[in-house]
């Protein structure tokens, strides 16, 4: 039974909404849930991952259907007394009184004491066509979610500017059969060059017009010039996109995520581990504040993030009873 449960004028005032179901968000409602907190997570119902088929790297979990992951853990969540609600947000402001009226896109909203963003990012892939139906599948960016599973077979790499070299190094490790499809991406190095002749690592020069699929599996790429390689699966790095709508709205702003020199994505900065941001009483947690975390990784950061919000709820508690007790 949640105890900490209040009223507002407008209605039921939970201690906590978790934005987003993902791994973080439901890891972080099942830690508030069990420490007798009244928590409401609102999910869009738009996981970053249900392409994919399975999940990995969780131990314990290891291949398991990120949609299967997801509704276990809203099972769990319930089963402590919190709340899930199918919806999207479209904002969020702080009230006078420091608590959070969170608005729906269908109109309603509900209020908060502390409000936990965990809506994760929206990945942009290369407009090619094939590259969108396939992403998650055998379009793939990581080799730790994804590289067993296509071990030994041929895989191209989408060069996307200066990440395509760490790409291509690291995909290495899975296959001996390696391309790098240049895309018109910036001329390499006669070292980036050299490293990738001592890998054995082939370049393909020119355009990519498109991915061909034979049995509902990617059999090549076809270039512009005619030619198609034979690959059956395609690497590129996406551009990561933080959902930050809600932390906007509430004066929060992304930040450019850079590798070398180039960018590959945005997120939004927390300004200490436990996913505090500049707004006091808003928290982070998962990809929206860290775009190379991993099922299991934004899974711990929710538990890490819902303990510090439980300690801040307990600091704020113990304040009001000392203040009521002073008082009579």
């Amino acid at each position: 039974m949640n105890t900490q449960m209040t009223e507002s004028s407008q209605g039921r005032r939970f201690d906590v909404v978790v934005v987003g179901g993902g791994a973080a968000g439901l890891s972080a409602a099942l830690t508030l849930s069990r420490a007798r907190r009244s928590v409401l997570v609102i999910d869009s119902g738009k996981p970053r991952n249900a392409p994919a088929a399975h999940a990995h790297n969780y131990l314990g979990r290891e291949g398991i259907s990120p949609l299967e992951l997801l509704a276990t853990g809203r099972t769990e969540v319930t089963g402590y007394g919190g709340e899930i609600r199918d919806g999207s947000v479209l904002s969020a402001e702080r009230l006078a009184e420091g608590h959070f009226r969170v608005v729906l896109a269908d109109g309603s909203a509900v209020e908060s004491r502390r409000l936990l963003v965990a809506t994760g990012v929206v990945d942009e892939l290369p407009d090619i066509p094939g590259m969108a139906e396939r992403w998650g599948r055998d379009v793939l960016h990581c080799p730790y979610c994804h590289g067993w599973e296509v071990r030994d077979q041929p895989i191209g790499i989408l060069a996307q500017g200066p990440a395509a070299m760490h790409q291509a190094l690291l995909w290495r490790q899975w296959t001996t059969d390696l391309t790098v499809f240049l895309n018109g991406s910036p001329e390499l190095t006669d070292q980036e060059r050299e490293q990738l002749a001592a890998r054995q690592i082939a370049l393909v020069e020119g355009r990519v017009e498109s991915l061909e699929v034979t049995d509902d599996g990617i059999s090549g790429v076809r270039l512009h010039d005619g030619r198609t390689v034979a690959v059956r699966a395609v690497v590129v790095p996406p551009n990561a996109h933080a959902r930050a709508d809600v932390l906007v709205s509430l004066g929060l702003r992304t930040t450019s995520q850079q590798f070398g020199t180039q960018s590959i994505g945005t997120y939004v900065p927390a300004t200490d581990p436990t996913g505090a941001t500049e707004v006091a009483g808003v928290w982070l947690a998962g990809n929206v504040t860290n775009l190379a975390e991993q099922v299991i990784g934004a899974a711990a950061a929710g538990v890490n993030t819902a303990a510090a919000i439980n300690a801040d709820l307990v600091t704020e508690d113990t304040r009001q009873a000392v203040a009521s007790r002073r008082s009579r």
